[in-house]
């Protein structure tokens, strides 16, 4: 039998860490980026075995002005006789987990078919707040701007690109780029001018936080708790983050021409991915919507894009390539906001 000293040292650490799991994001952010960083090693494993060999020239590990940490790896097609479009992807993980390097082997793909792309890593929650991420991979997008040419890069086609939390980082970049109001009212740094920016695909992310608000269970909990470690409060609500987000409301008829997809076995898909591209529609936007029946088998999870085995993900990839090369042969750029 245990001693009554032993159980009330046991309980005393149960209370403590239960204590800690509810006073501070990190052990509950730690827990969720252990398991974000299996899965996601394994997508990229996936990933790499559909990697075309050569023809890419690489520049890793590029550090940027205007971050304290963030880093970028360029892909570049080899021997281009002019300068290529750009793709800027920002990697997802509910702004607490991943890197640049889950998405490197899709990066290579779309340098293998002609498309330099760039992989962006920023600081992730809780070690930085919102707004810290977003101004990071802004001064990403500056920096390649600004050294376009020596890396053979057209300045002047940029598509941006995201997955999950990615996606909405993108999305939210997007609306900087393209409506003023919503640039003055944040306050954050307008990344692109409307005539670079061509289109912008958003795999399986989130635009109205407020939507996502009933959830129960697992899937609450690590929403609440990736969006208490992304706005540094637990009542989120109340945060600038809480508010700007969720820029579905704030997207206009300006807002660049737009990939987005998701899986129907992604509850994302319905609350978030189909009213974005809907509103977009509304808008007379140019959108292009990548969904699955709800009968679809097997299930298509979400971050469905990177599982490259599976047709689906080809498909996508497919579509994927062909909305680039659309968006980036437009002979006139967006109009100006």
């Amino acid at each position: 039998m245990p001693s009554l000293a032993r159980l009330t040292g046991t309980a005393v650490a149960a209370v403590a860490a239960a204590a800690a799991f509810r006073l501070n994001p990190w052990p509950s952010a730690l827990l969720i980026r252990a398991v974000f960083y299996r899965g996601a090693r394994q997508l990229a494993a996936v990933m790499r075995a559909h990697v075309p060999e050569g023809g890419v020239v690489e520049h890793r590990g590029v550090a940027f002005e205007g971050s304290r940490s963030g880093t970028l790896d360029l892909f570049v097609p080899e021997g281009a006789a002019e300068p290529v479009p750009l793709v800027v992807w920002i990697h997802g993980g509910a702004w607490l987990s991943g890197s640049r390097n889950d998405v490197e082997p899709y990066l290579r793909i779309l340098a293998g078919a002609g498309f330099a792309a760039a992989g962006v890593s920023y600081t992730r929650s809780p070690r930085a707040v919102y707004p810290q991420a977003v101004e990071e991979v802004a001064a990403a997008l500056g920096f390649l701007q600004k050294h376009a040419a020596d890396y053979g890069v057209d300045p002047g086609r940029v598509v941006l690109a995201g997955d999950s939390a990615g996606a909405q980082l993108a999305a939210q970049l997007a609306v900087l780029t393209t409506n003023p109001e919503y640039a003055e009212r944040t306050g954050l740094p307008v990344p692109l001018s409307p005539g670079t920016l061509r289109g912008i695909i958003l795999h399986c992310g989130i635009y109205d936080v407020a939507a996502l608000s009933s959830l129960q269970g697992i899937l609450g909990w690590g929403f609440k708790t990736a969006l208490w470690a992304y706005s540094g409060k637990q009542d989120w609500s109340r945060t600038a983050a809480g508010r700007d987000i969720s820029v579905l409301r704030d997207v206009t008829e300006l807002f660049p021409p737009a990939l987005i997809t998701g899986g129907n076995g992604d509850s994302l898909t319905g609350t978030q991915s189909a009213p974005l591209a809907a509103r977009l529609a509304q808008l007379h936007s140019d959108v292009r919507f990548r969904a699955w029946p709800a009968d679809h088998e097997p299930p298509l999870p979400h971050e469905y894009q990177f599982h490259l085995n599976r047709p689906e993900a080809q498909q996508a990839l497919t579509e994927t390539l062909a909305f680039l090369t659309d968006v980036c042969s437009m002979d006139t750029p967006l109009k100006s906001a």
